[in-house]
């Protein structure tokens, strides 16, 4: 809990006071054996390919013709933990002129056009993936081993671009809490969790899951346990993986400079860490009665060990 507060008092700090956009980049199906094999790289190019399809496109002047900022996650799982790589970016609607004079804004009623977003990642993610495998980073087993003939890889290529990839635009955020709230209760989320789960019984894992096929319908589905913890293994990322991250005027090497540039064109919210807490508070539950847990200190390793130095107990280890 001590991580989210102290990630969501960082964001609030960035927030401008502009609606901000949901934009989900999805990779087919196809993909999905290939990039569990090589989570590493194809990860690290969705996330790549995604936030390099937003800038680009957002430069065009036929489009919004702005240096934009934005948050990426990568999220590797659907409601039913089957394997699905994904990346949702939050976005400010808008972004900074080239000339750092103006906030520009949205022409039209969406941030961007998801169509062209769709194929410009398309044509990137195809584009990096061609360039992995001449270096040869990428590793084929099992049923995908014949891909490692350039002549198959290069047909499994062409299929790739039979099919529409999909970037969705979900509804903006209502308002500056709801992308703070959004932000404390999925950046640091895991493929499932516990409220989902309705019970263990007889070695089955019963959980909820929601069909977005079937017009958004809650189910249930029970596995046995070795299946439950296969599917929730699925998403294990490589060690130190970065899958938050950080893009345009919002990457660490440029936020220092242009986030005070924004929020002189556009104005900010101010900084007020006891907003940021008592948002990230509401979303913590007591697993005993339900009611809201409320942040009362926050223990970093460095308290702990003082604590332990002035109750008397020695670290001998």
């Amino acid at each position: 809990m001590a991580r989210a507060w102290s990630s969501a008092v960082e964001r609030w700090n960035e927030l401008l006071l502009v609606p901000y956009s949901h934009v989900v980049f999805t990779v087919p199906h196809q993909l999905a054996a290939l990039a569990y094999q090589n989570k590493r790289v194809l990860y690290g190019l969705l996330l790549r390919a995604s936030a390099a399809t937003l800038l680009q496109i957002a430069a065009d002047p036929l489009h919004l013709g702005a240096d934009i900022g934005f948050l990426s996650v990568l999220h590797t799982w659907g409601q039913n933990l089957q394997h699905h790589p994904h990346v949702h970016c939050v976005v400010p609607a808008g972004g900074i002129a080239f000339d750092r004079s103006s906030w520009i804004r949205p022409r039209g009623r969406f941030f961007l056009p998801v169509k062209v977003l769709g194929k410009v990642f398309r044509g990137k993610f195809v584009a990096g993936l061609r360039r992995s495998f001449g270096s040869g980073k990428l590793s084929f087993h099992g049923e995908l081993k014949a891909l490692a003939d350039p002549r198959l890889f290069r047909a499994f290529v062409r299929s790739l671009h039979r099919t529409d990839w999909v970037v969705y635009a979900k509804k903006p955020f209502r308002g500056p809490e709801h992308v703070l709230q959004y932000l404390a209760r999925y950046t640091h989320r895991v493929a499932i969790s516990n409220h989902r789960l309705v019970s263990f019984d007889d070695h089955q894992v019963t959980f909820r899951w929601k069909d977005y096929a079937h017009a958004n319908k809650q189910k249930r589905m029970t596995l046995c346990a070795d299946d439950f913890l296969r599917r929730f293994l699925l998403h294990v990322l490589p060690r130190s993986f970065v899958r938050i991250r950080f893009f345009g005027f919002l990457s660490a090497c440029r936020r220092t400079a242009l986030l005070p540039v924004c929020r002189a064109l556009v104005g900010a919210l101010r900084p007020d860490n006891t907003n940021a807490a008592s948002v990230v508070s509401g979303l913590f539950t007591c697993p005993r009665c339900g009611g809201a847990m409320i942040l009362i200190q926050q223990l970093t390793a460095l308290t702990l060990r003082l604590h332990a130095t002035q109750a008397g107990f020695n670290d001998t280890s």
